[in-house]
């Protein structure tokens, strides 16, 4: 089905099961909708594999209130982006403007009437789809359709200030085909191509979490940027990218390495600290794949043991 065709999921978050059977009455035409009776459900649900695309959140719950679920969700990488519409009985201007301040996109007082419910859930739904499928396409890569250089720039900048502000450790891979060239010159640029569709689709296939992120870097390189990892968690992951690979058995009769296309990275970690930059870890995972290459490629090289590298 066509991405803005599909439909969208909204999640009713209320106390109250009369105004969760009026709501859902009222979406479900138009709508999948989900339920949770409290906060706590709510982040739950929205932090599984199928989050919400909008969440009509009320504002005054038993334990977590919607103004704390509404926090948690901006201050998540992964759930920032999910409109809020605010659903209460709350009804002072200062509610209101507080409701707005936390990042919501809308604030509907109770008693509500049903038309007014279901043109603000179609504005605010119709903005999201067209703004994911904006989003998606500009930072997708146009050969390989996973995360390109400009997704990847601008994801690690924000992870980057994190993990400075959380003092959080974070890792990079570098990821080289090996010998592409010569895959290139020998079996043809289209076949090129569809070598580097398969190993792309392989590398995002191999990552288990949603905040993990790989990206096509450019021509035959990638690289993958792990949030809160330290140098063996990296490792690890680089390995199963590595067998990942192999796995595909793609012919490449022309590489130094291997009868099949294989992949040499550089794995680098640096904890967050305020004489290090974003530049350096890229430097340093750079180096590390250089070695690996150096080394007979169709392996993985970590930094960790490299004197610290400085930028020029």
């Amino acid at each position: 089905m066509d991405e803005l065709q599909q439909k969208q999921t909204i999640l009713i978050v209320d106390d109250s099961p009369e105004n969760i059977t009026v709501l859902g009455a009222l979406l479900r035409m138009d709508y999948s909708v989900r339920v949770a009776t409290n906060g706590e459900k709510a982040l739950k649900i929205v932090e599984s594999d199928n989050p919400p695309d909008l969440i009509l959140l009320d504002v005054m719950m038993p334990g977590m209130d919607g103004y704390e679920v509404c926090r948690r969700l901006k201050a998540d990488l992964c759930t920032q982006n999910i409109p809020v519409i605010f659903i209460t009985a709350k009804t002072s201007e200062e509610d209101e403007v507080k409701g707005f301040n936390m990042g919501a996109v809308d604030y509907i007082t109770k008693p509500f009437s049903p038309v007014v419910i279901k043109a603000r859930v179609r504005t605010h739904a119709e903005l999201k789809r067209y703004r994911d499928f904006l989003v998606n396409t500009s930072y997708c890569d146009g050969l390989t359709a996973i995360a390109n250089r400009r997704r990847f720039d601008e994801y690690y900048a924000v992870l980057w200030n994190l993990s400075i502000r959380e003092e959080l450790a974070l890792s990079l891979i570098m990821i080289d085909i090996d010998n592409f060239k010569q895959y290139n010159d020998n079996y043809g640029h289209q076949a090129g191509d569809t070598c580097l569709v398969r190993i792309a689709q392989k590398l995002s296939e191999s990552l288990k979490r949603k905040t993990d992120l790989v990206a096509r870097y450019g021509g035959e390189e990638f690289v993958c940027v792990l949030p809160n990892t330290g140098i063996e968690g990296a490792i690890k992951v680089a390995e199963e990218f590595r067998t990942g690979i192999l796995s595909l058995q793609i012919p490449h009769a022309y590489s130094s390495a291997s009868s099949y296309v294989t992949i040499s990275q550089g794995v680098a970690n640096i904890s967050s600290t305020k004489d290090s930059s974003p530049e350096v870890l890229i430097m340093a995972a750079d180096n590390a794949l250089y070695k690996a290459k150096e080394s007979g490629r169709n392996r993985i090289k970590a930094f960790e043991d490299e004197p610290k590298l400085k930028l020029p």
